[in-house]
């Protein structure tokens, strides 16, 4: 169970937003872009659509273990700091530019986009909607995805918008045959300790011997309620926790002044998974709103994607030491 300083997540910045509706892009246009003329620095030629290019470098980066949080097609800070990461993995200058020794060392055998058929499972657990306040949140059962496009585009590490933007013609029922993206599997190894970037809203993971084993956007705090500082320890994880709102603890949600639980599930305040650390109150864990990752602030935690956050607690054991980096 959560019980935390950590909120949803409250936007303070949407650089480079994806919007609502954009023009088509297909599977053939994402597996034959090339990326070895994008310019990360550059405007976007449109920046009302996702880039085909950019799309398959997010990919690209994602299956390499340097994350881009959730794969959208659009220029962005979350773009920069996958492609540092990918540097630093590979030994090479961490600047964040796309350039021939980045790109040389993408593998690009397998197709970055694939088709999918969406089975009678992927309807399952859905919920009507998700209510915004606490109170009525504490009344379900299950705080589930609420569409199939929804589980699927976080399931293929992708923004709603781009599975829609790929796939427009779509109604996302099961027996229906989409584009996703593959993002490949998740990575494996120990990690021995953790480094959370303040500034940079980053999270890396190091293994015993000191090499970087993956790179994650994250929100980290904001200036109201900030993260804690210095070194800490992982406490725990738990998976599909459920979430204990108190406003002495917490904040102030609406017209809420009294403890509420809320059940678990994706789309519960602090994803699919709770990595608790020894700071009280504080912790590492996923987001019903992967889209805001690296774009907003919050109540002091680490936010992730649910992907990311799964990925990296499938990697952890108490003991691990966490440390916050100004």
């Amino acid at each position: 169970m959560a019980n935390a300083r950590c909120y949803l997540a409250i936007p303070i910045v949407l650089t480079f937003w994806s919007p609502a509706v954009a023009t088509a892009i297909t599977a053939q246009d994402v597996n034959t872009a090339s990326i070895s003329s994008i310019q990360t620095e550059a405007p976007s030629a449109n920046p009302k659509n996702p880039d085909a290019a950019i799309v398959k470098l997010e990919i690209l980066l994602d299956r390499a273990g340097a994350s881009p949080g959730a794969i959208d097609g659009f220029r962005g800070e979350n773009l920069n700091k996958a492609i540092a990461g990918f540097g630093a993995l590979q030994g090479l200058p961490v600047d964040g530019k796309p350039d021939a020794a980045v790109i040389g060392r993408l593998d690009d055998q397998i197709p970055a986009v694939q088709s999918y058929s969406i089975t009678a499972d992927d309807g399952k657990e859905l919920v009507p909607n998700i209510p915004k306040d606490y109170a009525l949140q504490a009344k379900m059962q299950h705080l589930g995805y609420t569409s199939i496009a929804e589980k699927l585009a976080e399931r293929f590490h992708m923004s709603i918008s781009l599975l829609k933007t790929l796939n427009p013609t779509a109604s996302f029922t099961p027996g229906e045959t989409i584009s996703v993206a593959v993002p490949g599997a998740a990575k494996s190894g120990t990690v021995k300790r953790i480094e959370v970037h303040r500034k940079f809203g980053q999270v890396s993971a190091f293994a015993e011997d000191g090499s970087l084993l993956a790179v994650y956007p994250a929100t980290i705090g904001s200036e109201e309620s900030p993260s804690p500082s210095g070194r800490h320890k992982v406490k725990g994880v738990a998976r599909l926790p459920t979430y204990t709102y108190n406003p002495k603890i917490n904040f102030q949600q609406g017209r809420n002044k009294r403890i509420l639980k809320l059940p678990s599930g994706p789309n519960n305040p602090v994803g699919t998974v709770w990595i608790d650390l020894t700071e009280p109150t504080y912790g590492i864990h996923g987001t019903p709103d992967p889209e805001l990752i690296g774009k907003a602030g919050s109540h002091g935690c680490v936010r992730l994607t649910n992907w990311d956050v799964e990925e990296l607690a499938g990697m952890v054991k108490p003991g691990v030491v966490v440390e916050f980096l100004d």
